[in-house]
């Protein structure tokens, strides 16, 4: 009887390891597919590589699934613009985490900051979009964040998904055309 009473919750619990991680695939690859043409788009505007734009906000805000990537519009863990309140489970958060209107001006905004701000444009002035790896660490030794193990679990996420694979996508017709790009952007 134990045996069978072990054997049962065994099994119970790889099911549910199995399932969770199944979840977490799929939560991944419908964050690439619904952001992976704005990731190109950014790319071809301003040089940032589209697996740094996706693998960084997947890292940074666990696929959309973050309190404020889906609170706040914000995936890429970006501070400022001062105190901001939301709500989660009825109760007043107040953060210090900015705010955009949706997901497309958080993308811009950490491609703004990789290209304008002088901690990091020294990368966008010797990298090209194709040198993914050169991106990620450069932005750790910039201090983006302060873990030491940060650079190597973004290319994990780039190199798990074949994210780098986007780094040669041409300009498709969507993301050539502003209005159109706009207009799904809007319808999403």
């Amino acid at each position: 009887m134990k045996k069978l009473l072990t054997i049962t919750l065994l099994s119970v619990s790889v099911f549910i390891a199995s399932t969770s991680a199944v979840s977490a695939q799929s939560a991944a690859q419908s964050y690439i597919e619904k952001f992976k043409d704005n990731a190109i788009r950014i790319m071809h505007e301003t040089g940032v590589p589209a697996s740094i734009i996706l693998g960084v906000a997947m890292h940074e805000s666990a696929s959309g699934k973050s309190a404020i990537a889906q609170n706040l519009n914000n995936q890429f863990g970006v501070k400022g613009g001062g105190s901001v309140v939301y709500y989660k489970h009825n109760k007043k958060v107040r953060s210090s985490y900015k705010r955009y209107d949706n997901v497309m001006d958080s993308f811009k905004d950490f491609a703004r900051i990789m290209t304008e701000r002088k901690q990091f444009s020294h990368l966008a002035d010797k990298l090209t979009q194709y040198d993914y790896k050169g991106w990620a660490k450069g932005i750790q030794r910039s201090g983006y964040a302060s873990s030491k193990k940060w650079s190597a679990q973004v290319l994990g996420i780039i190199s798990k998904y074949d994210l780098n694979e986007l780094d040669d996508d041409a300009v498709s017709e969507e993301t050539a055309d502003p209005q159109k790009a706009e207009l799904a952007e809007n319808n999403r």
